[in-house]
């Protein structure tokens, strides 16, 4: 798992203290359990948002290439045909398609 960046800990952390907060004011809870239950409900959101901030570009290039990257750089035109017929092709190729490449 990737080290989390700058960014994540600021919104991460903004989160939970922004909604802790707004929560505790809207509702004006006084008993420790409902000021606990706000509490880890800020923690869990700020956790959650956190977590699903984007990568930034340094993390994104250790992470490795996206899936976009990868579909692009095969023209649709170079991909086997679909069903019995791409099989066939396929299976006609056999072992000597990949021993020319290596």
């Amino acid at each position: 798992m990737p080290r989390p960046t700058a960014a994540q800990f600021a919104s991460g952390s903004a989160t939970v203290v922004c909604t802790t907060l707004l929560m505790l004011v809207l509702s004006e809870t006084r008993s420790v359990v409902g000021i606990a239950s706000i509490a880890l409900a800020g923690l869990a959101l700020g956790l959650f948002v956190a977590v699903t901030v984007p990568l930034s570009g340094a993390s994104r290039a250790a992470a490795g290439p996206s899936r976009t990257t990868r579909s692009s750089a095969v023209p649709a035109a170079a991909l086997p045909a679909q069903g019995a017929a791409g099989r066939a092709e396929r299976q006609r190729a056999g072992a000597g398609a990949h021993s020319a490449h290596g």
